[in-house]
């Protein structure tokens, strides 16, 4: 049993980036929850088909919470949708079907959808019909469809004539948009618009595969570093070996010099110094420099006399 599409609820649309660089615009398909609610077979219906439903309808009728009921299910289901497969084999009533067996990222998909209801619209808007001339004495026609037929023949407006009407709430199937990316809650990543409101109902149908996938740009978030890790760290520094360390440290065999010793050892280094330089040098046969001044101070006085 191959099953090809899925039905879905539209839940928000946004924008990615691709790895290489490119903006994309996304569109959020919930098709999380598809049960299989009927199995049609070649022998009984005349051809293999699954029908699938999805979501909860609180205000059902009888016919429908009796056909929910056949299968097994305890709520009525809100949407139903056939979809047709080459064989029925493995398939088991009230069901989910998984996700991952039918899509993955880079699959090709149509989606069909309702689209937004407009109201009332004109040519214009509903067709992008040019309007008329805005000059030359033309006051009213700006907007106006123009001619809409011929003269005498044949003499009506054909049928499907693009005229003003009721714009909208539509069947529409967009073509060939890429499945970016499955979520772990069952959300796909469209590449592209689809047609709908939030909240609408809408078929997603696998047609093929593209080669040429790119995922989306995800940033790396740098982890912090757990206490484990640090723990790690401080148990590999404390193991270094001894012979490894520094020698700065003193080993605790010698006992360390107090403050009071060294102060004492660099102050009998000053004053022996000090007594050095001190000592009469008289012993030498040299005469001080004082005494010298004094000798030459009265050899002056004596001349002057």
């Amino acid at each position: 049993m191959q099953i090809n599409s899925l039905v879905g609820k539209k839940i928000y649309q946004k924008q990615g980036f691709l790895q290489d660089g490119r903006r994309v615009p996304l569109t959020g398909v919930n098709v999380s929850g598809n049960l299989v609610v009927q199995i049609k077979s070649q022998d009984k219906e005349g051809y293999n088909a699954l029908q699938l439903g999805i979501g909860i309808k609180t205000k059902a009728g009888k016919r429908e919470t009796g056909h929910s009921k056949k299968a097994g299910l305890e709520k009525t289901l809100r949407f139903f949708k056939e979809i047709k497969v080459d064989d029925t084999e493995g398939a088991v009533l009230g069901s989910e079907v998984n996700i991952s067996e039918v899509f993955k990222a880079g699959d090709m998909v149509d989606v069909t959808g309702t689209s937004k209801g407009k109201g009332f619209a004109g040519g214009v808007k509903r067709w992008g019909f040019h309007g008329g001339p805005k000059t030359h004495g033309q006051s009213d026609r700006h907007r106006a469809p123009g001619s809409i037929g011929q003269g005498t023949t044949p003499g009506r407006v054909y049928r499907g004539k693009k005229m003003a009407g009721r714009m909208g709430s539509d069947t529409v199937t967009l073509k060939n948009l890429e499945i970016i990316e499955i979520t772990a809650d069952g959300v796909l990543l469209i590449k592209g618009l689809v047609p709908g409101s939030i909240n609408s109902i809408v078929v997603v149908k696998k047609i093929g595969e593209n080669k040429k996938f790119l995922p989306l740009y995800k940033e790396v978030a740098d982890e912090p570093i757990s206490d484990d890790v640090q723990q790690v760290e401080g148990d590999s520094r404390s193991s270094i070996p001894d012979d490894a360390r520094p020698t700065s440290e003193p080993e605790a065999n010698e006992p360390a010099a107090s403050l009071s010793d060294s102060q004492s050892s660099e102050s009998a280094q000053n004053q022996e110094i000090s007594t050095d330089l001190s000592v009469d040098s008289s012993g030498d046969g040299q005469v001080p420099i004082a005494d010298q001044n004094d000798q030459k101070q009265e050899e002056k006085k004596e001349e002057d006399k």
